[in-house]
Formats: structure tokens, sequence, C-alpha cells
């Protein structure tokens, strides 16, 4: 496990360097696809399938990613493309596409399949924590207008 969370704590904090991750928020992105790919990882080791699981693990890394935005005055997009790094299918994308070249239609229809159904999970699990956000904030808002005395 420690091995599976260091190794997607370097996959996201390469890839923000690849991308022009600002330094600061390197470590911030590096641990946000360490969170994603532990509960991915967990989810999976309880026999859970991966299409749940990366959406879940999505959803939590757009919300981890909404709270180091505001904490540290940068873009969520910072933190949400880096921490999905680790969910990425492209391993399967490859063995899709391998099946295909070598005429293995039947498997690379399945394969191909399950790939867009993780990537629509991970999309899905993003727009679902945007949704859940934008509630929240106004909710905390109503809130704070009721409380506040009338001038």
């Amino acid at each position: 496990m420690l091995a599976q969370l260091f190794t997607s704590f370097v996959a996201t904090s390469g890839f923000g360097v690849i991308f022009n991750v600002p330094k600061k928020a390197l470590i911030q992105c590096g641990f946000v696809g360490m969170v994603g790919w532990a509960i991915y990882f967990y989810m999976v080791e309880q026999q859970i399938d991966s299409v749940p699981a990366s959406f879940v693990a999505a959803f939590f890394i757009s919300i981890i990613s909404h709270i180091f935005a505001k904490r540290y005055k940068t873009p969520v997009i910072i933190f949400t493309v880096a921490g999905i790094i680790p969910l990425v299918p492209g391993g399967l994308a490859y063995e899709t596409m391998r099946n295909f070249v070598v005429n293995d239609y039947n498997m690379g229809i399945q394969l191909a399949t399950k790939v867009l159904l993780i990537a629509g999970a991970i999309a899905m699990g993003i727009v679902f924590s945007e949704v859940f956000n934008q509630i929240f904030r106004r909710s905390l808002n109503k809130i704070a207008k009721i409380k506040r005395p009338k001038s």
C-alpha cells in the first residue's frame, strides 16, 4: 500500500512538472492524486468494480481540489487535472488498441466499453462534485444572510 501511495504521489507531481503547475502547488497536487488513488485502490481491494471506484475517487479529488484552491489561492483546475492522472485508464486503453490490432474484436470492444465507462465515471465524479460544491456554498451564503443583523 505504501508503494502505491508513493508512486501515485510521484506520478501526480511529475505530471504537474510536465504541465507547468506552479512549484508551490506541486506537493498539494501530489497529495490530491495520492488521496484519490488511495480511495480507488481501497474500493477495488474491497471487490468494488473500477467504474464506481473511479467515480468516488474523482468526486473526492474534486472536493479536495476545491479546498486546496481556496486555501492556496490557486485555480481548481490545477489540482483536479493533476489529481485524476492516477485514475486515467491508460493501460486499459492500450490493451484495447492491442486487441483491435491483433483482430480480437470481441475483447477489444469489451475493453473499450470499460475504458469509456471509467472515463465517464471520472468525468461524472468531477461534475457531481462541482454541483455539490455550488449547493454547499449557496447554503452557506443563505445561512450567513439569515444570521446577519438587518441594518
